[in-house]
């Protein structure tokens, strides 16, 4: 068992319209120590933002010049996921997380996602919501339904039995998630990452416990009912082919049955 050599974790940020909060979770990234003194790469990606996002973040850099921040800036809205091909390419550390620019996800727990890594056990750590016993804040039954129907569909193609395929928290070798060609610009960015990272020969992939904090849509939330749909459809898109196809035969089976039941054939 290799045990892994980290001396520096990239922390990389989306941010789209996150004026109000991305000053705070800065502050929260700033006073966390992380395990064996491991430095702390910030790489901020504004979303060409219609707020006060970038000034934001540049009050912050000019009043915090101690702090290891990069900040990227695209000219035009692409998505969180392109938000993320970008600070993926820009970091240097030896892992990375990705980290909200909101208050939901706590930057705290990145010693809990590094201890699998620095122990030797893991290569890739999805920070889980629906495990453990921390803190998540009771919000919308149908949204936790819906991840946890995606997390299903997605584990049925990749064959993991991963508990919560959406999480925001990931972390990943640089190295590995550098090579991976990804095209997902919004939402997709999740389930095609998984398929992907799934299909590396002798991947060592954890979970761990995580709080949530999740928010509404009247406090920021940005996802809707339509990035589900597009996710289920990445799910098929990114995964194995005959996968794809006994999936689609699966459902036509059904199909077929429930339309045989309703006209009282069987």
């Amino acid at each position: 068992m290799q045990i892994p050599t980290v001396t520096k974790l990239s922390i990389v940020i989306p941010a789209y319209n996150e004026g109000k909060t991305v000053h705070l979770i800065l502050d929260r990234i700033k006073a966390v120590n992380l395990v064996q003194n491991i430095q702390k790469e910030i790489i901020i990606v504004n979303d060409c933002s219609k707020d006060d996002t970038e000034a934001a973040i540049q009050r912050y850099i000019q009043a915090n010049p101690e702090l290891n921040v990069r900040y990227l800036a695209h000219e035009v809205n692409k998505g969180k996921g392109a938000a993320l091909h970008t600070g993926i390419q820009h970091a240097s550390g030896e892992y990375l997380v990705i980290q909200d620019a909101d208050l939901e996800y706590d930057p705290n727990e990145y010693n809990l996602l590094l201890a699998p890594i620095l122990h030797g056990d893991a290569d890739v750590v999805y920070g889980s919501r629906f495990m453990g016993g921390k803190p998540h804040r009771i919000l919308f039954f149908w949204h936790t339904i819906g991840n946890k129907l995606l997390t299903f569909l997605s584990n049925m193609f990749t064959d993991l039995n991963l508990t919560d395929m959406e999480t925001c928290y990931k972390m990943f070798a640089t190295k590995t998630i550098q090579a991976i060609k990804l095209y997902e610009n919004r939402f997709g960015f999740e389930p095609e990452v998984t398929a992907k990272i799934a299909r590396i020969p002798l991947i060592r992939i954890y979970e761990v416990g995580i709080s949530y904090y999740g928010r509404t849509y009247a406090e920021g939330k940005k996802i809707n009912w339509k990035d589900g749909f597009r996710a289920i459809y990445c799910i098929i898109k990114y995964n194995r082919p005959y996968k794809t196809i006994a999936f689609l035969l699966l459902l036509f089976a059904l199909f077929v049955w429930l339309l045989l039941w309703s006209l009282q054939i069987v």
